[in-house]
């Protein structure tokens, strides 16, 4: 039984949800590692659609462990409502299992997080506003809340308090915000620690000993491998590790214990969010691809910029990720659309022509694209139900997309659903 990861492998939005509910469907255990409700994965099951933002994929399956490991941050009233949301629609989450070590995003978090992107002006980042990055500075500093604090009261109130005071005078003396209620900070999170406290187990240890108990385990990211704090758009990333190293640091479990890693793509490239975007296409034909492939945020309903397939992308994901396979969804969207580009390398302003991804956006920002256009393909592919119903014309799209990437592309996707997700062997 593998020990497999799935990663988004572009600026993330790659449709991930739909490969991870497919693998979810075959595991014992569901593991989200990272990140935090700045992240969503649209989830199409039973007929029923699902837009899970922290809880495993896997919680759609009764007999399944889903675990939140410790590099998850956790807005309790967000995952509290995301719980009581699922138990009304029938979906039962006693199966979920959250690390004591997961920092909890508090009320300050999410006030932080939203002036020090307003004092940014022009230069902001494009953040969700959930938190994320205030509380992974916590973190980091050593001053966050962890799970642990937030479900034993004396010690979250004590802790909650300090912290809290420090908050207050940066948002009055800094921001010139009105500060927080702490009595009502403290009376409200403690009895949501009081309704998680039955999800609390150490999932470092669940994680291991399913995997050493020889059972198929899911590790499931959010985000993409552009939005990394290390190798992605920096500073236009998240506060995180999507790349697949950041699942064994944020679930404990190590990395020769890993079999496969699966990078999800779409045929085709978007990005939410401010940063350079070297094949971002700013006309009608970009419009067109946003409206075929309802390119829309999960969380935010922001429109994504949108653009031709980027194979330099790819390589630096196959290369940081260590992919083992490609899984390319929404080929379907370009059906129709003639000639496609695919970008095979960059053009610096120098003109030299560089193949791998540039590790600084001041780089990136003057990269132009090199294009090599493809025969394109006609025809509804959504009814197509295995690899070889596809168009020819299509299968070359596919075949040349795995040379450029230097990866085997083991899945496409022609539609939303489960059952339009062609593997291949």
């Amino acid at each position: 039984m593998p020990a497999r990861v799935v990663v988004g492998v572009q600026w993330g939005d790659e449709g991930k949800g739909k490969i991870i509910d497919i693998l979810a469907s075959r595991a014992d255990v569901v593991v989200r590692s990272q990140g935090g409700n700045n992240a969503g994965h649209t989830v199409e099951n039973g007929g029923e659609v699902y837009k899970l933002q922290l809880i495993p994929s896997g919680i759609l399956y009764p007999d399944t462990l889903c675990l939140l490991g410790s590099g998850v941050v956790i807005n309790p009233k967000g995952i509290l409502g995301e719980i009581d949301g699922l138990e009304a629609r029938g979906v039962s989450c006693k199966n979920l299992r959250i690390d004591p070590r997961a920092h909890v995003i508090m009320p300050w978090h999410l006030l932080l997080d939203g002036l020090s992107e307003q004092m940014r002006g022009n230069a902001m980042i494009g953040t969700t506003n959930k938190g994320i990055g205030p509380c992974y500075m916590d973190k980091a500093e050593r001053s966050g809340i962890r799970i642990y604090d937030l479900v034993h009261p004396e010690v979250f109130a004590e802790k909650a308090r300090l912290a809290g005071e420090i908050k207050n005078r940066l948002l009055t003396d800094f921001y010139r915000a009105e500060p927080l209620d702490l009595d009502a900070v403290i009376e409200e999170y403690t009895a949501y620690g009081d309704r998680l406290r039955q999800y609390v187990a150490d999932v470092s240890v669940l994680a291991y000993n399913a995997v050493r108990e020889n059972k198929e385990v899911l590790f499931e990211g959010a985000q993409g491998t552009l939005l990394d704090i290390d190798f992605g758009t920096y500073p236009f990333v998240t506060s995180s590790h999507p790349v697949s190293g950041g699942v064994c640091v944020g679930s404990g479990v190590g990395p020769t214990l890993i079999d496969e890693v699966v990078g999800a793509a779409k045929a085709y490239t978007t990005r939410v969010g401010a940063g350079p975007f070297p094949t971002e296409l700013l006309d009608a034909t970009g419009d067109e691809l946003r409206n075929r492939g309802h390119e829309f945020g999960t969380v935010t309903g922001r429109p994504r910029r949108c653009g031709w397939f980027d194979a330099v992308i790819m390589r630096h994901s196959v290369r940081v990720n260590g992919l083992t396979a490609l899984a390319i969804n929404k080929i379907d969207t370009l059906s129709g659309m003639g000639p496609l580009k695919v970008c095979t390398a960059y053009r610096k302003a120098d003109g030299t022509v560089i193949r791998d991804f540039p590790p600084t956006i001041d780089e990136l920002a003057e990269c132009l694209p090199v294009y090599e256009e493809l025969e394109g393909f006609d025809g509804d592919l959504s009814g197509c139900r295995s690899f070889d119903e596809l168009p020819a014309s299509c299968k070359r799209y596919i075949a040349e997309l795995e040379r450029l990437c230097e990866c085997p592309i083991k899945m496409v996707g022609v539609g939303p659903a489960r059952s339009q997700n062609l593997e291949r062997a």
